[in-house]
């Protein structure tokens, strides 16, 4: 893989949790939502590295240093009928942004895709980071401007499952 100079990427173990945490809240104050971060060290070790793995993740380091973080995994489109990767979050310290770091994470996890067999790779991006739209936009990436998100989360999850 054509690398920037200095970055490295590493799939993250068990021992890699309490920086991943870390740059996890950093994400969540980037998008003015650090007070929404629940996640523990503990969670992440069991979800992550536990005996059901729910996601991945990898680390970018640019000359040693902590850079950035994706996490995904494994969904299923039924109109393909076969798996696809999804990426829950890309994230990239804002001071080692426009270096091509994001753009090597990319790059890696479409591999990943390819080799696993996977017919796609989604993500979700906010709407006003235009920078990083705009960037998604140049690597191809086709924005469904038709689809939605819809969570259940809290109470509402709660309710809903007391229904059935």
């Amino acid at each position: 893989m054509d690398m920037v100079s200095g970055l490295t990427l590493k799939v993250c173990s068990v021992e890699d949790v309490p920086l991943l945490l870390e740059m996890i809240k950093d994400f969540a104050d980037f998008l003015g939502r650090g007070d929404t971060v629940k996640a523990t060290e503990e969670e992440l070790r069991e979800n992550l590295f536990g005996e059901r793995r729910y996601a991945e993740a990898i680390m970018s380091y640019l000359n040693g240093e902590p850079a950035g973080f994706a996490i995904f995994f494994h969904n299923f489109s039924t109109f393909l009928g076969c798996p696809g990767l999804y990426l829950e979050d890309l994230y990239v310290k804002p001071e080692m942004r426009g270096k091509g770091i994001g753009k090597t994470m990319l790059k890696y996890l479409a591999r990943v895709a390819e080799e696993r067999n996977c017919g796609r790779l989604d993500w979700c991006s906010i709407t006003w980071n235009t920078s990083a739209n705009a960037f998604y936009q140049s690597i191809g990436a086709e924005v469904l401007e038709e689809i939605r998100i819809n969570r259940l989360e809290g109470e509402a999850l709660k309710g809903l499952a007391r229904l059935v």
